[in-house]
């Protein structure tokens, strides 16, 4: 029997999970300090509760344990007094691309749901820095539909259907299930998604893994999945709720699956409102204090101290000079 003893929640200061995959850069190991055993991260899962990838608690009484084996302990609660739902809701991650990613798309809930036996995945990217001229592609162009695109990827001319954005730092990019998309390389991004790796690869420009094969493409799966969004629809989606604010700062995105906002500390305080659920603080420059239950905090970029939870109903203060992304769903 699992057991519920009543524990003191506190703001958890989590571990991340990093991969290396071939497109992954330096900049998370030298400017983050991200270990992977190699040269090299691409992304650094800084929220995840997975099968085979657990943020895991560093500090405080709870310190070694898996945020899965809090929430067993203590409950659904410790998400939001109402959530039911048998997965984690949220993943987040920091992604380092020094080269480009490859063109892909993900699956929406219902076709996840019958084809996968998983969730789908709607996505946001925060554009925490890019090299002058980095471009992401978002979406097909203008006047491109299914059929068009389908003959396209046949034809090996997919490069002539779609949208490239050029991109800067502070950008915001909302990426719903279906739509085309790719990250550049040049970009370091948070992106809070839904909790789901599912994604159907297009075109990978041949690249071999580091066994010399090809990396798997998904194109039938792609093209059941991927359609045109107009700017309009996708706003649409990206703010389809009208949620509590979770920090009183700039609303990112406030959609079915999450809401997100941008906070920024110059030398000074903010308290935090009242929120239901719990809240993921990412530190993406500066640093700041948190201040909950008479303790102090310290969040900043780097040396594990970017990635924080507070777990649902702790009252808190957040001053300093910093940049935070504060996501919950």
């Amino acid at each position: 029997m699992t057991d519920k003893t009543a524990l003191s929640l506190y703001p958890f200061r989590l571990s991340c999970v990093t991969k290396s995959p071939i497109w992954g850069g330096t900049r998370l190991v030298r400017e983050w300090g991200k270990q992977s055993g190699g040269d090299t991260v691409g992304e650094s899962w800084e929220l995840t509760v997975r099968k085979n990838e657990k943020s895991r608690i560093l500090n405080g009484a709870l310190a070694g344990q898996t945020l899965e084996e809090v929430i067993d302990r203590v409950g659904s609660a410790f998400i939001a007094p109402d959530w039911s739902a048998e997965t984690f809701p949220l993943l987040i991650k920091l992604i380092d691309a020094a080269d480009r990613l490859s063109v892909q798309v993900h699956p929406d809930d219902a076709y996840a749901a019958r084809v996968e036996n998983d969730r789908g995945k709607t996505e946001m990217w925060y554009i925490v820095d890019a090299a002058p001229g980095a471009e992401i592609i978002c979406g097909l162009r203008e006047g491109v539909g299914r059929a068009e695109f389908a003959e396209a990827v046949r034809a090996g001319k997919i490069d002539d259907v779609m949208h490239r954005q050029k991109v800067r730092k502070g950008e915001v990019y909302f990426i719903p299930a279906g739509l085309l998309h790719a990250i550049g390389s040049g970009i370091l991004i948070a992106e809070i998604q839904q909790n789901c790796d599912l994604t159907y690869r297009v075109y990978d420009y041949d690249r071999r893994d580091k066994d010399g094969n090809l990396r798997p493409l998904h194109v039938e799966k792609a093209l059941d999945v991927v359609r045109p969004f107009t700017a309009e629809e996708i706003d649409a989606i990206r703010f389809s709720r009208r949620s509590d604010s979770l920090a009183n700062g700039e609303v990112l995105a406030d959609c079915d699956y999450f809401r997100v906002e941008r906070l920024i500390l110059n030398n000074s305080e903010v308290v935090l409102p009242d929120f239901a659920g719990m809240r993921h603080l990412l530190c993406v420059d500066g640093s700041a204090t948190l201040v909950c239950g008479g303790e102090r905090y310290t969040l900043a970029k780097g040396d594990n101290l970017e990635s924080w939870l507070l777990p649902a109903g702790l009252p808190a203060s957040l001053s300093g000079t910093a940049t935070l992304i504060v996501s919950a769903v």
